[in-house]
């Protein structure tokens, strides 16, 4: 019995061994990390990195001009349109210039002063370099009547040399004051309805993204004819009140068109400014409803 636990033990012996080995080992690998926990904490150089103030480099100034302001050029500044398209831009804070055959407008109002005048004749395209100088938009409020040919001029010729000028100097946005289509009254006025739709084609074509045609009908409002002052607006107003909500009779044939309502020349000049300095605005033709629905409308 002695003998065989004495082999037990000497059987056991090797395992105790590697037993005693092993946990030499990792008593010792447990005392090195015990040990440096129990060191003071040192921080690395690295880590003292951290520690420093974060420096920044001073970077490049750079000289960035302020945007352009908006400046608009109103052809015909002068007229019964123009001067109140002219009042209402002053009135938004916009600078305007204006460029006619007379130049400089006669009317005796303050804001007046506040226009840059412009003489010249837009059937000679060369008299418009100097008042686009600077412009961002055009409104035109060009027309008149006449002869065939003479109106085809002024409502199609003009119209178009000042569109094609405008293009080329890079203006963004060009308002087209035209008119609505009359139906018979088209056929005694030739010459004033087949320029004004030759205007609109060229201005569609150069401007397609900030070309904009407003075809109001008849316009009311006080209008100056020398010293005298008409009130278009005696007879406008009461028709336009009444007309405005009788749009199912305009489209009656041949004479529907003359159930067309009046518009204010303040709500026409309102839309026109908006249309031409509103960067969203959207293109295209805005007939006589449109005008009084845009001009109902808070400005931007």
């Amino acid at each position: 019995m002695s003998a065989l636990m004495s082999r037990l033990v000497q059987s056991r012996s090797p395992l105790a061994g590697v037993y005693n080995v092993g946990a030499s080992k990792n008593w010792r690998f447990l005392s090195t990390e015990s040990n440096k926990v129990d060191e003071p904490f040192k921080v690395s150089t690295e880590s003292s990195k951290v520690d420093e103030p974060f420096k920044v480099e001073e970077a490049e100034t750079v000289n960035v001009p302020p945007p352009p302001s908006e400046k608009l050029l109103v052809l015909g500044g002068n007229g019964f349109v123009g001067s109140h398209v002219c009042k209402e831009a002053l009135n938004r804070g916009v600078t305007v210039a204006s460029l006619s055959r007379s130049g400089k407008s006669s009317i005796n109002e303050s804001w007046a002063n506040n226009v840059i005048w412009h003489q010249g004749n837009l059937l000679s395209p060369d008299s418009l370099k100097d008042a686009l100088g600077g412009v961002t938009a055009v409104i035109s409020c060009v027309g008149g009547f006449g002869s065939n040919s003479y109106m085809y001029k002024i409502n199609g010729t003009a119209n178009m040399n000042a569109i094609r000028a405008a293009a080329e100097q890079g203006v963004k946005r060009f308002v087209y004051i035209s008119a609505v289509d009359f139906g018979v009254v088209n056929y005694l006025l030739q010459g004033y309805y087949e320029g004004k739709r030759a205007a609109e084609t060229e201005l569609l074509t150069k401007f397609p993204y900030g070309g904009i045609i407003l075809r109001p009908g008849f316009i009311h409002g006080t209008r100056r004819v020398g010293a005298i002052k008409l009130p278009l607006s005696v007879i406008g107003s009461p028709l336009e009140m009444v007309l405005q909500h009788a749009k199912p009779l305009t489209q009656v044939p041949l004479v529907g068109p003359l159930f067309t309502p009046p518009v204010s020349v303040t709500a026409v000049a309102k839309v026109a400014v908006r249309a031409a300095t509103d960067p969203v605005f959207p293109p295209g033709i805005l007939d006589v409803h449109a005008i009084l629905r845009y001009s109902q409308q808070k400005s931007r």
